[in-house]
């Protein structure tokens, strides 16, 4: 399940360049469930065929009041709406709306509905300057519209600058928040993720499976549920408003990083898989390797030394009201493993998944997970697809939170 699964969104398409960028669009949100009903204008028609939209679409494209058979299709289309997404939003769809000028099936569909709306603005960056632009842009503003601000870079024609249509996973991100319950709404969320590599020399390392995409998932739905979230990776994840990615590769960078974010944080999720041991010394440069023998110069043993254990500081450190989540890999005796890792090190839940099982863990799109608490609870959560379990951990976190509270 995700925040979109089961919502009617209504998809509107204006006519400027970035239109192709709306295709993908429609295609995450239905893989994410949402039941998306698209309308074109006719200047849309120019950049995008109808064909396209409506094949990826939960039902086919209408682009205009008059040849459906239902004599208020705006009207119906807004009543069922969930939400209401515009992209891109050209300078007279923004300032027909603003005006109320229901001329065409999109305007009027949107002077129509009482279900919240994304406009999402794309055009050269003289005409989103422009004072008339601006002006009606906070007339929507003032009227609870949401804006997703366009992003700066190359426009049609080869120009750089203010005004191009945000990249479709800022815009779905935006239509997860907009759907998403906001019971994070306020918190700092601080999320650790993926594998620490702890070298050997300038090019091996000690590693782990770990892929960082349940960090991952957790640090989206997270933002999707109101919070701003610290995501402290060794994998390439790329920000976005209220997701600061830092990066680090190794134990201690991750443990400093931590360590440094914890102290602000309301909730902290260790979910990187940490190495427990790394080498004693580091060589300099590349060992190579010998050619009579085959063997490696200087690398016939490792000595190793442990590592610190980052979710235990952070349990003997954490400050009051903060909620600490630790996860554990196992393979056998989940629960009983998990409830004493949860009591050693002091936290409030663990996270645990038999990584022996198909589909689990490292690697897998998808998960299963056993949530265990301090105050006794015991939750298994079946296999699904990790921003699932993400919704499913966090909800858990609420919980917690809200008996706190209570």
């Amino acid at each position: 399940m995700t925040a979109l699964s089961g919502k009617n969104v209504v998809l509107i398409v204006s006519g400027g360049i970035a239109a192709y960028k709306s295709v993908e669009v429609c295609r995450r949100m239905v893989d994410m469930g949402a039941h998306v009903a698209p309308i074109m204008t006719s200047d849309a028609e120019h950049f995008i065929g109808k064909t396209t939209l409506s094949a990826l679409a939960s039902e086919p494209v209408r682009t205009t009041l008059w040849d459906d058979a239902d004599p208020i299709p705006h009207t119906r289309l807004a009543q069922r709406a969930d939400l209401i997404v515009v992209a891109p939003a050209t300078a007279r769809l923004i300032g027909s709306y603003a005006a109320g000028i229901s001329s065409d099936m999109a305007v009027a569909t949107l002077i129509a509905t009482r279900a919240p709306v994304l406009v999402c603005p794309a055009m050269h960056t003289e005409m989103w300057e422009h004072a008339a632009v601006a002006d009606n842009i906070a007339t929507l503003r003032r009227r609870g519209v949401s804006i997703l601000e366009p992003s700066v870079g190359r426009l049609a024609g080869g120009d750089v600058g203010a005004g191009r249509l945000a990249d479709p996973e800022r815009i779905v991100a935006e239509v997860e928040r907009l759907l998403s319950p906001a019971d994070l709404s306020g918190l700092h969320v601080v999320i650790s993720t993926g594998g620490t590599r702890e070298p050997i020399d300038a090019v091996r390392v000690i590693a782990n499976r770990s892929s960082g995409k349940q960090g991952i998932a957790l640090a989206r739905e997270a933002v999707a549920r109101g919070a701003k979230v610290t995501l402290v990776s060794t994998v390439d994840v790329e920000s976005q408003p209220a997701l600061d990615v830092v990066d680090v590769e190794t134990a201690e960078e991750m443990r400093e990083a931590m360590v440094r974010y914890a102290s602000g944080a309301d909730v902290i999720v260790m979910a990187a898989a940490v190495a427990d041991v790394r080498p004693a010394r580091v060589a300099d440069g590349k060992l190579k390797k010998n050619p009579a023998t085959g063997q490696i110069e200087g690398l016939s043993a490792i000595d190793l030394e442990p590592t610190t254990d980052i979710l235990a500081e952070l349990g003997a450190s954490r400050k009051s009201g903060q909620t600490l989540v630790g996860f554990a890999a196992e393979t056998s005796d989940l629960v009983a493993n998990a409830t004493s890792k949860l009591q050693r090190k002091g936290v409030d839940l663990i996270v645990a998944n038999d990584v022996s099982k198909p589909g689990v863990g490292f690697g897998h799109g998808t998960n299963a997970v056993t949530l265990v608490a301090s105050d006794g609870r015991t939750r298994e959560v079946a296999l699904a697809d990790k921003r699932s379990i993400a919704g499913e951990i966090l909800d858990e976190v609420v919980r917690i939170r809200g008996s706190r509270a209570n």
